[in-house]
């Protein structure tokens, strides 16, 4: 079993990561477990997911010293641009919370027709190695905004987002089902590919 280090401290994010790696082989481990710092924070300051996702590989692996595995991810509405996008968990401001992110954006979409909240989740997964080599993989998941909130589980934009294809919210679905159509399943599905390429 190879092991990784998750550039992230979110432990979310972690087992979403995991559920799929464990299958290919790769183990993934909490930074801390690393021997991170906890204090040791990465800047996001790119204006893609992918240099966000680059730098903080990059970053911690300069740290630990061992395959890394970041990701940065976020909602992008249409009719917003594609706003939040890489300002997804920040996007109501400091001090960050999901509850705030979602209302700043039910208030935007308030007066906006159902067939035009259309969205998409999106991941970049970049894995970094000692020896310098990058592989980089993005995943998307279409679908739309709804009006309220509906689901328990999940985190984020989870319980207003209903992927292409179903009736149910990402907060409505099983932490299985979620993880066989997400974003990150899909940017997981292409590193796989890619991590095939490599052998």
């Amino acid at each position: 079993m190879a092991v990784i280090v998750a550039a992230s401290k979110n432990r979310h994010k972690i087992e979403e990561i995991e559920a799929i790696t464990k299958k290919y082989g790769m183990d993934v481990i909490p930074r801390d477990e690393a021997g991170v710092p906890d204090e040791i924070e990465i800047e996001e300051d790119g204006e893609t997911f992918e240099e966000n996702s680059k730098k903080k590989a990059l970053g911690i692996l300069a740290v630990c010293g061992m395959p890394t595995i970041a990701d940065d991810s976020g909602l992008m509405v249409d009719y917003l641009g594609g706003a939040p996008g890489v300002y997804s968990a920040r996007f109501a401001g400091e001090p960050c919370s999901d509850e705030k992110n979602n209302r700043k954006l039910l208030h935007l979409l308030e007066e906006v027709p159902p067939k035009e909240k259309t969205a998409k989740f999106v991941s970049v997964i970049t894995l970094a190695f000692p020896d310098g080599e990058i592989i980089v993989a993005r995943g998307e998941c279409p679908g739309r905004i709804i009006d309220q909130p509906v689901g328990e589980n999940g985190f984020g934009y989870d319980p207003l987002f209903v992927p292409d294809g179903y009736q149910k919210t990402f907060a409505q679905l099983t932490a299985e089902e979620k993880n066989s159509i997400s974003h990150r399943a899909r940017a997981l599905k292409e590193l796989e590919r890619q991590l095939q390429q490599r052998k």
